[in-house]
């Protein structure tokens, strides 16, 4: 009896590029190949196509009617589409392509394991690319896939590919991506795009969707050893029967009963592990569970239980931070910060530098954007940060909640910036 392969997780990826790089047509004909649209879809597709006198369907269109959306006033951050083949599901976040919407792929790319970036064959690398690929090494995404796109309008040229490639093999290298697939596309013809193309003999590696198939980001993410972190939401307590639970979300890495973790200091060992489908002996990244310990240790909302030691708790930390609001965040202001379950109050002290479209570090004062006393909307900034009562801060570990803050206004508690720590 053969045993059938195991099923892939759903894979979260982005799609990111500059403007008319392609990335709308590419969305579309990613969805069309892989038959995740409606046949009525399809055939309005077909229609405006023939009327515009196109020779092919613009595919673009199963997307672009975000953009009359956007014209309209209403506001786009982050579309999410779904779709699948028979080995794994995806959901993909289509970002903005405009300077102005980095913010949004910050966005995309915090929810994400993967990113696929879009290039002009035409322009090649451009400052819009650096900026995205200069996020996503920041946000160490592990696992890129550059499509260097309409192959078509260069006639299928492999010097032209070639070129392009090493320029991004250069940039990928400079910012320390380690996992880097470079794939020249048509979205406008479909080559390689779900299908291996004939028109790039050339070309011997496979198609993106065949990449995205069996693609494991999330292994990659956690080939250095990752220790169980829970940050406590709320502590649970039945005086009749005596029980206490701390609820959460597992933050990093997984447990199971009979483990031994630390938190307050004390060890303890997991007694049981509750759930809304009952008991588990085991739990992973990314679960919301109740933990039972076997002594009572006096905890609340915001500590942490843990696999091993956690940093002392310090009123200082140094982060790089994305800022994503209109509304700036002035030095020495009040905020509110988020670190996992815990809110308190902060204040930003200091604008170390600042990081500019290119992805090059310069110094503050070199920098005139949004003066050198505030944080300004897709501000990309190294600062230190003061917090009012003391927290385990750790370094920013992709894969999971630790070492991810946000800055929330004090007042109406919207997001300002969201910041991945560097050193507590």
């Amino acid at each position: 009896m053969t045993t059938a392969a195991p099923t892939l997780p759903t894979l979260r990826l982005c799609t990111a590029g500059s403007v008319d790089d392609g990335k709308s047509t590419f969305v579309g004909r990613l969805l069309y190949d892989t038959k995740s649209i409606l046949a009525d879809q399809y055939e309005s597709v077909e229609r405006v196509s023939n009327s515009k006198g196109l020779e092919n369907p613009d595919l673009s269109l199963l997307v672009d009617g975000l953009r009359a959306e956007r014209e309209q006033g209403i506001t786009i951050d982050v579309a999410y589409r779904y779709f699948a083949t028979d080995k794994r599901s995806f959901i993909l976040a289509d970002t903005p392509g405009h300077v102005q919407y980095t913010r949004n792929t910050v966005t995309g790319l915090s929810t994400s394991e993967l990113v696929i970036v879009l290039v002009d064959a035409r322009n090649g690398v451009i400052e819009q690319t650096r900026r995205h690929l200069t996020v996503a090494a920041m946000m160490k995404i592990s696992h890129v896939i550059v499509a260097v796109n309409k192959i078509d309008a260069v006639d299928f040229s492999e010097e032209v590919f070639n070129e392009v490639a090493s320029d991004i093999t250069a940039l990928t290298s400079e910012l320390g991506l380690h996992r880097v697939d470079i794939v020249p596309t048509s979205a406008l013809l479909g080559d390689n795009v779900v299908e291996r193309s004939a028109n790039t003999p050339w070309y011997s590696g496979p198609s993106v969707l065949e990449i995205l198939e069996t693609a494991t980001p999330g292994a990659e993410n956690d080939g250095v050893v990752r220790g169980f972190r829970f940050p406590i939401q709320i502590v649970i307590r039945e005086h009749a029967t005596d029980y206490r639970g701390y609820a959460g979300r597992i933050a990093a890495g997984s447990i199971k009963v009979g483990d031994t973790v630390k938190a307050a200091g004390r060890e303890a060992v997991i007694e049981g592990i509750d759930s809304p489908d009952g008991d588990l002996q085991e739990a992973r990244r990314g679960q919301s569970v109740v933990l039972r310990l076997d002594r009572d240790i006096d905890l609340s909302r915001g500590d942490i239980i843990a696999a091993d030691d956690v940093p002392e708790p310090s009123n200082q930390l140094t982060a790089t931070v994305f800022h994503l609001a209109e509304t700036p965040v002035k030095l020495r202001s009040n905020v509110l910060l988020r670190y996992g379950s815990s809110l308190v109050r902060a204040r930003v002290d200091e604008i170390v530098r600042r990081v500019d479209i290119s992805g090059k570090n310069r110094a503050q004062e070199e920098i005139a954007h949004g003066g050198a006393d505030e944080l300004a909307l897709n501000d990309i900034a190294e600062v230190r940060v003061t917090v009012a009562e003391a927290l385990s801060f750790e370094p920013y570990r992709r894969g999971g909640k630790v070492g991810s803050f946000l800055l929330v206004h004090p007042g109406s508690g919207d997001t300002l910036t969201a910041g991945l720590i560097s050193e507590g």
